[in-house]
């Protein structure tokens, strides 16, 4: 005797698996979203008025950046900069 269970344990051993994973995915999903988009994520395409700025090159760069459009470096310094980091242009 079956006990009632019959096909019923072979659907079991699939649906189990896959709800954890579906679980685990949504957790994933969840973070992501609730996180700000911090990970990586540079947007691509036009930007709007409200948008962020998009991401150019690595922090020290946009120091630099930062720093030469203030006037604290020379060209020649910014040029020299550059070259230390790798970033030329």
């Amino acid at each position: 005797m079956m006990w009632g269970y019959g096909q019923g344990m072979v659907w079991m051993w699939l649906w189990v698996p896959l709800l954890v994973v579906g679980i685990a995915l949504l957790a994933l999903l969840a973070i992501r979203v609730l996180g700000g988009g911090r990970g990586g994520y540079v947007p691509t395409g036009p930007q709007g008025p409200g948008d962020p700025p998009l991401v150019k090159g690595s922090r020290a760069r946009q120091i630099l950046d930062e720093r030469f459009a203030k006037g604290e470096l020379t060209a020649d310094q910014y040029r020299e900069y550059l070259n230390v980091l790798g970033e030329d242009r």
